[in-house]
């Protein structure tokens, strides 16, 4: 990937408060010296207050103490760096899919997310990042339910040089994601990301919607969309999970992008989510501005927790 946006200190920065609260607990943990039922008890109290997610939790430390028992650790320390080894084995159980072969521009990015999680700057970064690369963007605006998001697009389009493909409020936004791939085509661009409307509350027109979005783009393309992205904000902590449910039952998922992870004590959801979605992180957003966005690395997550 490109190696720009491969920021290690961004990702460590933007933990700094979940890594304060875990860490501030872990250490007082393994002062104790002594593995014992106490121990365990407390470290599933431990994580989670983190927003690990109780179930997470619960199998995480049940897989530690059968090491434990095996290894015959007595010692705390020890079992702080089987924790880092085993959080960070649960994140890479879910891997991007492969590159695709023989593959025909323009590659579609379908990108969902309830309103408010910071879809529409998400789409804005993404862009920003595949400009950086010397490649060309398209995005569409095919969260028609809202006349605000469309405006918003079209300023973030300006912003990252990108072309926004717009219809009137209220619009088809199956017919914006057609008129979007055939202009990327007949344009040479490389990147079409589609913005769509995140009305988690009609979860049945939600699925309709992404269902027919997805069927249009399939008559240019019977690959597309070739990624779908759901933007999840982290502050939101184990509703994310429950968003992340409902967006997998209405569409399939390649990739997570986890946004403002800088304002949370509760990062720690990530291995929830991970954990039960079998979805990888793919992106974070660190920050407010453009560049405050880093390709997701597991091991840097984990030791950006510990370090």
């Amino acid at each position: 990937m490109f190696s720009l946006f491969r920021r290690p200190q961004q990702i460590k920065a933007s933990l700094t408060k979940t890594r304060t609260s875990f860490l501030t607990r872990l250490t007082a943990l393994v002062a104790r010296n002594e593995v014992d039922e106490e121990f365990w008890i407390s470290l599933e109290e431990m994580l989670i207050g983190a927003d690990v997610g109780t179930t997470t939790t619960i199998e995480l430390v049940d897989k530690m103490r059968v090491r434990a028992d095996k290894e015959h650790v007595r010692q705390t320390a020890r079992v702080q760096e089987m924790l880092k080894e085993e959080l960070l084995a649960l994140l890479q159980t879910a891997q991007p899919p492969p590159p695709l072969s023989n593959f025909s521009p323009p590659y579609v990015v379908l990108v969902v997310g309830v309103n408010g999680s910071g879809k529409t700057t998400s789409i804005a970064k993404l862009a920003h990042y595949y400009r950086a690369q010397n490649k060309k963007v398209l995005l569409a605006a095919a969260d028609t339910f809202r006349a605000a998001a469309i405006d918003q697009l079209k300023i973030w389009g300006q912003r990252v040089g990108a072309d926004v493909i717009a219809h009137q409020p209220g619009a088809d936004p199956g017919a914006v994601a057609f008129d979007a791939w055939q202009a990327a085509r007949a344009r040479n661009v490389d990147y079409v990301i589609v913005d769509t409307a995140g009305r988690l509350q009609t979860k049945f027109n939600l699925m309709k919607e992404l269902e027919k979005i997805a069927r249009v783009l399939q008559k240019n393309d019977p690959l597309a969309p070739h990624e779908t992205f759901l933007v999840l904000d982290a502050v939101t902590g184990q509703n994310g999970l429950q968003q992340a449910r409902e967006f997998k039952k209405a569409t399939p998922l390649t990739g997570l992008i986890l946004t403002k992870l800088d304002g949370t004590a509760k990062g720690g959801v990530v291995f929830a989510i991970v954990k039960e979605l079998q979805v990888p992180i793919r992106f974070v957003g660190t920050g407010e501005t453009l560049d405050d966005w880093a390709e997701f690395d597991a091991q840097e997550f984990v030791a950006g927790l510990f370090e």
